[in-house]
């Protein structure tokens, strides 16, 4: 928890940015796993502890603006949740700890309800707390979620993007644990290593020093899948470990790195061409993002880097501007070059990616892989982003585009398919938004070059 004064300053500034009405925040309950009292480990909604700042299970905030009044909203433990919990402070004392005055208990959350006034509340993500908006309103849940505040989400959302000093320093702390967790995982890129081994070495790393990982830990060889949490591979020499992962640290600010580490620590010549071109997409797309500057320009133009890179390579081919608009690039990274980060691994999209990534000004793409950029708006000071490009030989993909004869002008499809094997490269640093230009969000950057990395390997 930060100290009681940041929770009154944001709630001030949130109270000023919504005009009129009552301010519904719902923290999160338990979730079970696979039956009642066996449970998930607990993780409070995100913008509930951006404001609230209390990590125990259902509680909800109440901020009626127009009477200038704030509650907190829960129950006081029962003797059978202390016997097999463990004892908390009270509600009050809880609450005293980030300076609101009143506590009610949950069954009182109906009376704040207005007829007539606005009832302002975020798009439910999690089905208990679809059910109380549901209940509380007397609509059927699906209704009820899709009558979310656009109004209080646009404002949470323009306060959160922009982080705070004592918020960097969180995230530079998970950054440093995300840091550990990466060296581990390049020292044990060994053949024969199981992918299992080593994922679980990390994870229990990142809770050794935190909370959890910030996300599934994405480690396997097949990295042309994106998103690959299967971890049952053994490392073989001559193939690359992508490692995505990140840590969460105690008061929940996430980290995100990407590393694509060479089994045994030495890279082809093969391997070496596109490790490269990701690398200079990485490199310098960081060098372009700067206050001013659009996050969708900065992804077409990773899109550049890595046509042009691989048309010296002779994947690719023809006129580059005419390829861009076109598409031909996504057959090689179909995904977006970056998302906000912060309490969430993917910051805030709970509350609506449109919202997060884009506004009136920027809108979102709609051509394959300019799509799925998450972040596309116009960088300010305290944005904290990702950045993670990558190259993938998708068989699937390659196999559809050929057969239907998409961007033929531009994919050298017979040079592609000698790469089927070669799995994806993908590299990721995390970096905040500065008055002149960026930073990295950590004090020290993860290896990256083919040099260093071997180097940790060995």
């Amino acid at each position: 928890m930060f100290a009681k004064e940041v929770y009154i300053r944001r709630r001030e500034e949130l109270k000023n940015s919504v005009q009129s009405g009552v301010v519904l925040l719902l923290g999160n309950g338990e979730a079970s796993i696979n039956y009642e009292g066996n449970d998930y480990a607990f993780r409070q909604d995100s913008s509930f502890l951006y404001y609230v700042g209390l990590d125990t299970p259902n509680l909800a905030y109440i901020l009626d603006i127009d009477n200038n009044k704030e509650f907190l909203i829960g129950d006081e433990l029962t003797l059978d949740d202390i016997i097999w919990m463990g004892n908390l402070p009270s509600l009050k004392e809880r609450a005293d700890a980030v300076g609101i005055e009143t506590v009610l208990p949950f069954s009182d959350l109906s009376k704040f309800v207005p007829d007539t006034r606005k009832f302002h509340y975020l798009k439910p993500y999690r089905y208990r707390n679809k059910l109380i908006i549901s209940e509380l309103l007397s609509k059927k849940p699906d209704d009820a979620a899709q009558n979310f505040s656009v109004e209080l989400t646009k404002a949470i959302v323009k306060m959160r993007l922009i982080k705070s000093d004592e918020e960097l320093k969180e995230m530079a702390d998970a950054g440093q644990t995300g840091y550990a967790m990466h060296i581990v995982a390049m020292k044990m890129c060994q053949p024969n290593v199981s992918e299992r081994e080593i994922a679980g070495m990390i994870e229990g790393l990142a809770i050794s020093e935190g909370t959890r990982v910030s996300f599934p830990t994405i480690l396997s060889m097949n990295g042309q899948t994106l998103h690959n949490h299967d971890h049952s591979g053994i490392l073989e020499p001559g193939r690359l470990m992508i490692c995505d992962a990140g840590a969460e640290n105690v008061n929940y600010y996430a980290s995100d790195f990407t590393r694509t580490t060479a089994v045994g620590g030495q890279y082809s010549p093969k391997q070496k061409d596109i490790y490269n071109i990701v690398l200079k997409t990485l490199n310098d797309s960081i060098d372009l993002a700067k206050p001013g500057t659009t996050y969708k320009s900065v992804h077409r133009n990773a899109y550049r880097i890595i046509f042009e890179g691989l048309r010296d390579l002779g994947l690719t081919k023809g006129d580059t501007e005419e390829a861009l608009a076109a598409g031909a690039s996504a057959l090689f990274m179909p995904h977006g070059l970056g998302h906000a980060l912060g309490l969430d691994v993917h910051d805030m999209e709970n509350l609506g990616e449109t919202f997060v990534g884009y506004d009136d000004e920027i809108q979102r793409d709609t051509l394959f892989g300019y799509k799925s950029l998450r972040f596309g708006k116009r960088l300010e000071p305290g944005h904290v982003l990702t950045v993670e490009p990558g190259i993938y030989f998708i068989p699937q993909l390659i196999a559809k585009w050929e057969q239907e004869k998409i961007n033929t002008d531009f994919i050298n499809f017979n040079e592609v398919k000698k790469y089927l094997d070669f799995g994806g490269i993908r590299l990721e640093d995390d970096i905040t938004i500065t008055a002149d230009g960026n930073r990295f969000v950590y004090e020290k950057r993860l290896p990256v070059t083919i040099e260093d990395v071997e180097k940790v390997v060995r």
